[in-house]
């Protein structure tokens, strides 16, 4: 015989207040009341004769059991909305998340050109701030996702890469960057780009506590072209500027950060053909690196 399956509302139940860590936060997803969440929570520990969660007043945490559990049904209700989202939404239309600064420094002109082509499908565009690039296919409304990575994913995503990140200080023409006493502009607020660019040039030494934090690359473009100080910034998402000489590099040095942009889909996705085709042509929209004028090393 076959073995009984939970009700889907129970298994449902679980899978949300698994991801949130709350039964109260489930029930407010589901539209039903914490003592049904916690009902159908105590079903399926009955039906499986284990517990799923360890109750901590309040607070709920996951057991082994809990997250072996969550972690299957987090992709199996995944493709079960793939499969209702199919008949649900045009099936041509590709949802896209992408960081802010790279969606108006290079994404959008390149996405305006892709959609003209009468093969290509339709791609809906979110432009996203974020700190540190993350994308959750599973609980997320995207088809695919640009992130700024190592290129080490999880096992079921599919990713693609599009260039690499190079960091280089760029600063107004005629500012005096003496990185010992200048202004340093940090487009990030751990200061992670100004140390990396620094440890692999020999700059160590140079204190980081000054100067003034941003939250994205474009504030710290802004601020060096006001002449506010010395910004460190992706070389290439900097371009625009270097090349109308609205910015340069009082430095002959650009360090790879190991890091790059990876357009990103799960590899079981429905619409992973569009994103694959996506990918390939935004790789030929990357310009070459200017082969003059900088060194360029590796971090």
């Amino acid at each position: 015989m076959t073995e009984r399956i939970p009700a889907l509302q129970a298994l449902r139940a679980f899978e949300v207040a698994a991801r949130y860590g709350s039964f109260t936060r489930a029930a407010e997803e589901l539209a039903l009341t914490q003592g049904a969440i916690s009902h159908h929570i105590k079903t399926l520990e009955g039906l499986f004769d284990c517990a799923l969660f360890e109750r901590r007043g309040p607070k709920v945490a996951l057991t082994e059991p809990g997250r072996l559990l969550a972690q299957e049904l987090k992709v199996g209700f995944k493709i079960i909305e793939n499969a209702c989202g199919l008949l649900r939404q045009d099936r041509q239309h590709l949802r896209l998340k992408a960081p802010s600064t790279l969606t108006v420094r290079w994404l959008l002109k390149h996405l305006a050109t892709f959609k003209q082509g009468e093969e290509h499908r339709k791609v809906q565009l979110s432009s996203v701030w974020m700190d540190i690039d993350t994308v959750d296919f599973y609980s997320e409304p995207y088809d695919c996702a640009i992130l700024l990575g190592d290129g080490h994913f999880a096992a079921d995503i599919a990713s693609l890469k599009l260039f690499d990140e190079w960091l280089v200080p760029v600063c107004q023409p005629g500012y005096p960057a003496d990185l010992v006493h200048c202004e340093l502009l940090h487009p990030s607020p751990d200061r992670r780009d100004w140390r990396r660019w620094l440890n692999r040039t020999g700059g160590a030494a140079i204190s980081l506590d000054r100067g003034q934090l941003f939250d994205t690359l474009d504030q710290g473009i802004a601020a060096a072209q006001q002449g506010l100080g010395v910004a460190v910034v992706d070389l290439l998402l900097a371009s625009g500027e270097l090349d109308a000489g609205r910015l340069v590099t009082p430095f002959a040095q650009a360090v790879a950060t190991g890091e790059g942009y990876y357009l990103t889909w799960l590899q079981a996705s429905p619409k992973a053909r569009q994103a694959q085709k996506l990918g390939e042509f935004l790789q030929q929209q990357v310009p070459r690196l200017p082969a003059q004028g900088l060194d360029y090393l590796y971090d």
